[in-house]
């Protein structure tokens, strides 16, 4: 029992020790008159520059650099985009009405020729002789004609024999056209100015009646043909502009006129069938290319465009943000056509507005913010503050440094 009084004893002074302890702890190191220091009183008391309060944001730090643009008021025409495709202003393929041997070629591949030039003969000595026939019969047949008249003026002949010799006249000088145009069957011949291709048969080849020979084209204007939906009908009309581009003259736009309007609307897709014309004077263009084209419908003045790049898509509403007195302020929008990285804007902001174009988000509403290009502007000027200017903590700063030298 005396044992077991003791280690009693003994475990309670242990737990009055281990409070008396704790007291201490707790009250011994508190400064008289002052709360507790702790890590959160943002340094040595006095020390200039200490942090503010916790949680101040954005808008109690320093201004945020962001990218801004004007809201600018333009023109804008109202337009229909479509892909076509490029057609010759003519397009052939000669094919020999007759068969025989080719015995002439007087083109050379992909040059230029003029309307009625000669490009290729059939061997037509049948049908020349045929033709020096029939001109030597119709000579005969003028001459007895004219004997006839003499004779039948001296009442030496009858009516008779003249009307004879007249339907005899008349008969040779229709042989002779038959024996001309047998003949010019085997000449083939540029039906309208243009460029030929590339022929697939030579000279001795032995050709069928109406087998290809080559391509003849006309690229001096080319045609367009493209298809719109149905819904621009009421808006489309011929002489309108369009703005053409390719792919095979890159950084060139081209212009063309609507020229005809197919009155027929497909059934199948709902479309209607259109075609331009287009001037093609330095050959830049061929047929069969494509192009994208941009149909000019009307024109609307006073349009508030403003950079892609400042419009922030949101589930409710696209929005923006407005620079007003060097803070950011959010303003939803309702946006328009879009057109070479520009956004028509139908409500919500005004000619002039300055909105952030980069930088958006990093910021929150009210939060202070400052222009890339009015810092920049000043760095290349090179402008640096006075230093009367110099902010107040730096001159505090300086100010403490002076009079630790001094007192040592």
């Amino acid at each position: 029992m005396p044992s077991r009084t003791k280690r009693i004893l003994i475990i309670v002074l242990a737990l009055a020790g281990l409070v008396g302890l704790a007291y201490i702890a707790q009250h011994g190191l508190r400064p008289p008159g002052g709360a507790p220091q702790t890590a959160a009183a943002g340094g040595a008391p006095g020390r200039p520059g200490a942090a503010g309060p916790a949680g101040s944001g954005p808008a109690g730090g320093p201004p945020l650099s962001v990218e801004t643009a004007r809201v600018v008021s333009t023109s804008l025409a109202l337009e229909a985009t479509a892909v076509g495709s490029l057609r010759s202003n003519e397009s052939v393929v000669l094919r020999p009405e007759t068969a025989g041997r080719i015995a002439q070629i007087n083109f050379r591949d992909g040059s230029a020729v003029r309307k009625g030039d000669l490009l290729l003969a059939l061997d037509g000595a049948t049908q020349a002789a045929e033709l020096a026939q029939a001109q030597a019969n119709l000579a005969l047949a003028r001459t007895n004609h004219q004997r006839t008249q003499d004779l039948f003026a001296r009442k030496f002949v009858s009516r008779q024999a003249l009307d004879n010799a007249e339907a005899t006249l008349k008969v040779q000088e229709a042989a002779l056209l038959l024996a001309q145009a047998r003949f010019e069957r085997t000449r083939i011949r540029a039906p309208f100015a243009g460029v030929v291709g590339i022929r697939s048969v030579s000279i001795g080849d032995y050709v069928k009646e109406g087998q290809d020979l080559v391509n003849l084209e006309d690229i001096g204007t080319l045609k367009i043909d493209f298809r719109l939906p149905e819904s621009y009908l009421s808006q489309i009309r011929t002489g309108q502009r369009i703005e053409v581009t390719s792919d095979a003259a890159a950084g060139r736009q081209f212009s063309a006129v609507l020229d005809a309007i197919n009155p027929l609307v497909e059934a199948g897709g709902r479309a209607i069938s259109l075609r331009a014309s287009l001037p093609n004077g330095e050959g830049l263009l061929r047929p069969g290319m494509f192009v994208r084209l941009r149909l000019i419908l009307a024109s609307r003045p006073n349009v508030l465009l403003v950079p892609e790049q400042a419009v922030i898509p949101d589930s409710k509403a696209p929005y923006v943000y407005r620079v007003v007195d060097g803070k950011a302020l959010r303003a939803a929008i309702v946006t328009g056509q879009r057109r070479e990285a520009q956004v028509e804007i139908v409500e919500g902001l005004r000619q002039g507005d300055e909105v952030v174009t980069a930088g958006q988000l990093k910021l929150r509403e009210g939060a202070p913010v400052r222009a890339v290009g009015e810092a920049a502007q000043a760095a290349a000027a090179g402008a640096k503050p006075p230093a009367g200017d110099r902010p107040a903590a730096a001159s505090s700063r300086d100010s403490t440094e002076a009079a630790r030298t001094g007192s040592r």
